[in-house]
């Protein structure tokens, strides 16, 4: 057997999951709703919010590394001002890629690029959010459109309980999670065309 054989079988194997751990519930349902749209519509994943984190995360640990250079070069007492900047800087780094997570990201789990057809225009962008609160069982999936001529944007959010789309097993009951995929996007084409 072919090692592209297999690779087609593990993606069509169900996921399943331990249905009491809501972390991976939402992790499930956020993977196969990517999967809808990237697959489904043709569209391109746009890495642009996760290269924001990464740079962060980057320039934080590159403060780190320079410290333990500088403290290995110059043992303690002579690299002590180095190191309190270094630290505090990593320490505010922190703080700005928590601000980052809450305030930018905001639950984002894809941004994806519909590019047009004659290659003239800008890409229109589709934004994928959710929450799924702890103790909770309905998850609320957020699609965002945003017309890349005109920069305006519509949103649309809905929220079902999860044991919609789990069997007794814990197994993603796909067939069921991808019509309510399928929907909030087609509400928003809908709005699209009536414009």
């Amino acid at each position: 057997m072919s090692s592209s054989g297999t690779d087609a079988d593990a993606q069509d194997k169900p996921v399943k999951i331990d249905k009491w751990d809501g972390t991976a519930l939402k992790n499930a349902l956020d993977d196969a709703a990517k999967k809808v749209m990237l697959d489904k519509y043709n569209m391109k994943e746009s890495h642009s919010l996760m290269d924001g984190r990464l740079m962060i995360c980057t320039v934080a640990v590159g403060f780190a590394m320079f410290a333990l250079i500088w403290d290995y070069l110059n043992p303690f007492p002579a690299s002590r001002t180095v190191l309190i900047i270094c630290v505090l800087s990593y320490f505010l780094l922190m703080g700005v890629l928590t601000l980052y997570t809450t305030y930018t990201e905001k639950g984002i789990f894809l941004v994806a690029l519909d590019k047009d057809k004659a290659g003239v225009d800008p890409d229109d962008i589709w934004t994928l959010a959710s929450v799924l609160k702890k103790y909770d069982d309905i998850y609320m999936l957020s699609l965002t459109f945003e017309d890349g001529k005109t920069k305006k944007q519509r949103t649309v959010e809905k929220g079902h309980s999860v044991a919609n789309y789990f069997d007794e097993e814990g197994s993603l009951c796909v067939e069921k999670f991808e019509p309510f995929v399928r929907l909030l996007k087609d509400s928003l084409n809908f709005e699209k065309k009536g414009n």
